[in-house]
């Protein structure tokens, strides 16, 4: 098993000889993009959950989506089949509500931009939700939510504008759905951002207010964070000191993450949650430049990635591809064209 320090720059995705569930004792797991898009279990999610918790790791499900109270989410987990209780369920209302706590006296109001999440959230911690500047809230706190209109953004922009302390949940700019990709919480914090051009304090991830919620909620000793983002789910991960795995089954694409800086590259990489499951074969970087796994081997030429080899798991293929491409970027500063080596490998 390997472990990356903060501010290491990882060059090649890091190998386990066990099952991710025997080498840790939590999975962090991301859920939109990861376990479901918007109504619908991801493909081999359930099941793989399902194994894993029987192998003896814990479940931690860890969402930047503020909109739903945690029993909520539970209750959608389970609807889908998936092992879930309110108390696995992390998001980062919860992480917001903390950093408000530490700003305001308790049993003060605070003025929600978002919905139920964060107001259950605020309770948690002994402080009043509200929805308007007339209500001489001492705090302003914005969170994803599908029924945030106009009226909300304005009250949020009155506010802090006036000075009120600005807490968003998180900022990512985009949400999986069943339909596709849709504007994300960031987008709504951008408004603000540009109403009044103050910037909020962020709780989510990849920001480490998350990271210490999820802690403290779950005392885990050996974490692994499981998402489909590199900007918040892997990059939380690196800025935690944690170890990451990737799947593939939300936003990021082979090729974005062929051109990850080091903060955005995750410990292990899969197609889905199976991967939680098995052990991840290593790759191996060898002096003449290639970087080899499984049956396959990489290599930069010319600016160009190069793949070669006998047909096996395409994912080992990437691995070898995502050492070259990273270590070429290091050395070079720029990216190298996988495009070709990525068609090779039918992604």
């Amino acid at each position: 098993m390997t472990s990356t320090a903060v501010g290491t720059a990882r060059t090649a995705p890091g190998g386990s000889d066990r099952p991710l569930t025997e080498a840790y004792d939590v999975a962090l797991l991301d859920l939109d993009g990861v376990v479901y898009a918007g109504p619908h279990a991801i493909e081999h999610a359930v099941d793989s959950l399902a194994a894993a918790r029987e192998a003896g790791m814990r479940l931690a499900y860890v969402t930047n989506n503020a909109s739903r109270p945690p029993r909520v989410v539970a209750e959608h987990l389970t609807e889908l089949g998936a092992p879930a209780e309110a108390s696995d369920v992390i998001n980062s209302a919860q992480a917001a509500a903390r950093l408000i706590a530490g700003k305001v006296p308790a049993g003060s109001k605070v003025l929600v931009v978002g919905g139920a999440g964060l107001v259950e959230a605020l309770a948690e911690h002994g402080l009043v939700a509200v929805g308007s500047l007339d209500e001489e809230p001492l705090a302003v706190v914005q969170g994803y939510d599908p029924s945030v209109g106009w009226q909300q953004l304005a009250e949020a922009s009155y506010a802090v504008a006036k000075g009120l302390p600005w807490v968003a949940s998180n900022t990512d700019l985009t949400v999986p759905t069943a339909r596709g990709i849709a504007p994300g919480n960031g987008t709504l914090v951008a408004a603000v951002r540009t109403a009044t051009g103050v910037e909020p304090e962020v709780a989510g991830k990849p920001l480490p207010p998350m990271h210490r919620e999820t802690v403290l909620r779950t005392g885990a000793k050996r974490p692994l964070v499981v998402g489909d983002r590199l900007d918040t789910d892997i990059e939380g991960a690196h800025n935690g000191g944690v170890d990451s795995l990737l799947v593939f089954t939300g936003v990021t694409t082979p090729a974005q993450l062929l051109a990850a800086e080091p903060r955005h590259r995750p410990t292990y990489l899969a197609a889905d949650l199976r991967g939680l499951l098995t052990a991840q074969p290593a790759v191996a970087a060898g002096a003449d430049g290639e970087h080899r796994c499984g049956g396959w081997s990489a290599r930069v030429l010319d600016g160009t990635l190069l793949i070669s080899g006998d047909g096996g798991d395409r994912y080992d293929g990437l691995r070898a591809l995502c050492g070259a491409a990273w270590t070429a970027l290091d050395r070079d500063g720029v990216s190298a064209d996988g495009h070709k080596a990525l068609a090779e490998l039918g992604f």
